[in-house]
């Protein structure tokens, strides 16, 4: 448990509480608000205790995933020489044949670099008078 009071964690545990009452103050006052005839204060009324639940919600996972991680390094043996050997997972079997993993290949047709593209080269010549010629509209190109 020592690791909850780290100045990290102090930090986590102190906005934490800070926001909760910043939250549940602001849903106190659109209360008050509403109660003094603002009908749109009772969906803030109501979304600030939710965003109060939100903050103290992530902050116990925060710290129910500190503790797994802190009593898994606590397991783990010094000398990895010492740690027990994982036997690789069993092949996936699919019916009564087993799933066979194979690299995926990919066929690259080689692009003919003698054939032109009519419609690719007048763009570009568009777009090369368009860097010639800052000021000109889209409307002015003569091609």
């Amino acid at each position: 448990m020592r690791w909850l009071w780290t100045p990290a964690w102090i930090a986590r545990h102190v906005a934490m509480v800070v926001l909760v009452v910043g939250f549940l103050g602001l849903g106190w006052w659109q209360i008050s608000r509403a109660t003094a005839g603002n009908n749109l204060s009772w969906g803030y009324a109501v979304e600030w205790p939710i965003f109060a639940g939100f903050v103290v919600y992530v902050w116990w996972r925060e710290v129910r995933l500190a503790r797994r991680n802190a009593e898994a390094a606590a397991e783990a043996p010094a000398d990895p020489a010492e740690a027990p050997a994982v036997e690789p997972a069993p092949g996936t079997t699919t019916g009564s044949r087993p799933a066979v993993r194979r690299p995926v290949r990919v066929a690259r047709v080689p692009v003919d670099a003698t054939r032109g593209d009519d419609d690719l080269a007048a763009y570009n010549d568009y777009l090369s008078w368009l860097n010639a010629n800052p000021g000109a509209r889209p409307g002015d190109y003569p091609g």
